[in-house]
């Protein structure tokens, strides 16, 4: 398989290396510093770039016909307008907040524990993120990802990094370190607390996750998720 990585910082060095072990081969490294030469030869594209850039690796990919996984955050507000560009051209794509394996099955305990808690007014939910210092956007993706696992599984309508209002979940995002990547859902009553964590020991699960991402979209078309490469809803 082909792979052009989109954005070759740290997150890009560590998929072209897992990339290279499985077997691949890396056609393009795109930084701020050159072109998308390249890009026509690639079998797939994997974005992680930044904010800025990333809506025009996503529709670059789509007008060379090449699949895109990105997992590059804080440029969602554009998410409708990508899709439909590539449905328009009927391109292949799955973004996601975040390809680590074990995330994935966190965000679905996270779903199933929210549709529980539902039940039990007296218990208020709030989330915690740990990240790196040179992390660009707080709350992290995977913050918001389980913030809104949480809101379609409640009565809950929205998440705040402010005092939050009764219906409001409240996200506190730390910036700390080298810190890979830390988020804690807890659940608090007067008389005891339910949390569920998970701790990223290295960038390891979220390039491994990308790769495998990667490898399952050739030859389809069409805007998936991390459920289907880990077919969780089946």
């Amino acid at each position: 398989m082909k792979i052009a990585l989109l954005g070759y910082g740290k997150m890009g060095q560590v998929i072209e290396r897992i990339a290279l072990e499985r077997g691949h081969e890396i056609v393009l490294k795109k930084d701020e510093t050159n072109t998308f030469e390249g890009l026509s030869n690639a079998d797939v594209a994997i974005d992680f770039s930044v904010p800025t850039a990333a809506v025009d690796n996503i529709s670059s990919c789509f007008h060379a016909n090449v699949p895109v996984i990105s997992g590059t955050t804080g440029w969602l507000e554009h998410y409708d307008a990508v899709v439909a560009l590539c449905n328009e051209k009927k391109g292949a794509f799955i973004s996601s907040s975040n390809f680590s394996l074990g995330v994935n099955l966190f965000f679905e305990l996270n779903e199933y524990l929210a549709k529980i808690m539902s039940k039990f007014d007296n218990y208020t939910v709030d989330m915690e993120e740990i990240h790196h210092t040179q992390k660009l956007d707080a709350p992290s993706g995977t913050a918001i990802s389980l913030a809104k696992g949480v809101i379609e599984n409640s009565s809950y309508t929205n998440w705040t990094l402010d005092q939050p209002k009764k219906d409001q979940i409240h996200i506190e995002a730390k910036r700390i370190g080298m810190v890979p990547g830390t988020h804690t859902v807890t659940y608090n009553s007067a008389v005891d607390a339910i949390e569920i964590k998970h701790t990223a020991h290295n960038r390891e699960g979220f390039a491994l996750g990308a790769v495998i991402a990667a490898e399952w979209i050739i030859g389809k078309k069409g805007v998936f998720t991390m459920k289907d490469v880990l077919e969780l809803d089946k």
